[in-house]
């Protein structure tokens, strides 16, 4: 491949039909899409990936049922706990954004000290959004940019395109070059709404448990057959 992007983003959908189709509860759909993560995790730091930044649980997914909610947390809380160390050992960086006040304290808490256990790390940045929305995330930029100018710190017109993206979740980031969504659908689910304005989008019919190394190579392939022009004219 002679493209990696520099930041991959994917929302992993399908668990639910995942299991679906085999019977199956739906929590279990969600404990294979985690090794899904494991694979594509590995992938993206062996390829040299910067940034690999995966939608887990969006702002909408506390509509769903109280019990998978209820499983959601406790899948995501073991998950952290068993991950640290190899993330470690890949020399992972790991971030977490989003509202995390809707978790139970017991994963606040570790969320917490995984980012702190990792923040030093320098190879993968792994970036969980755990109950986020791209409206959300440009809702609380707006309201830092607003403090910040009643503080006297900014004025109104000190507000451009990219100083205001310093206030979002991603500021730190590169920007999305390559957007992923699994299961068929085509839509973004108020994902990276802001990050994503430039990025090239692939559609994969593969539900997220079924994802490996493979389709990530194909959605990279994919991506480097790309005209990328970011509003300029293609010359002829």
């Amino acid at each position: 491949m002679t493209n990696i992007p520099k930041h991959i983003a994917i929302i992993m959908d399908g668990n639910g039909r995942w299991a679906s189709k085999r019977s199956l509860p739906r929590i279990v759909g969600h404990q294979q899409g985690v090794k899904a993560v494991r694979t594509v995790v590995k992938a993206c730091g062996a390829m040299g990936v910067k940034t690999l930044t995966l939608f887990a649980f969006s702002s909408e997914n506390k509509n769903r049922s109280t019990e998978e909610v209820s499983l959601l947390f406790k899948l995501f809380l073991t998950v952290l706990k068993q991950e640290v160390k190899k993330l470690h050992k890949h020399n992972v960086c790991l971030k977490i954004i989003g509202d995390l006040s809707l978790f139970p304290k017991d994963v606040q808490e570790t969320a917490a000290q995984a980012q702190a256990e990792l923040a030093n790390n320098s190879g993968l940045t792994l970036v969980i959004a755990a109950n986020y929305g791209g409206q959300w995330d440009i809702a609380q930029a707006a309201k830092q940019a607003a403090q910040a100018a009643i503080k006297g710190e900014i004025t109104p017109d000190d507000i451009t395109i990219d100083s205001f993206a310093n206030y979002l979740s991603l500021a730190s980031e590169p920007a999305v070059d390559l957007l992923i969504r699994s299961s068929g659908e085509l839509r973004i689910s108020n994902f990276l709404l802001w990050d994503v304005a430039y990025s090239e989008f692939y559609f994969t019919d593969t539900l997220w448990p079924d994802f490996d190394e493979a389709e990530l190579n194909k959605a990279i392939d994919s991506f480097n057959h790309r005209d990328r022009r970011f509003g300029a004219r293609k010359e002829t």
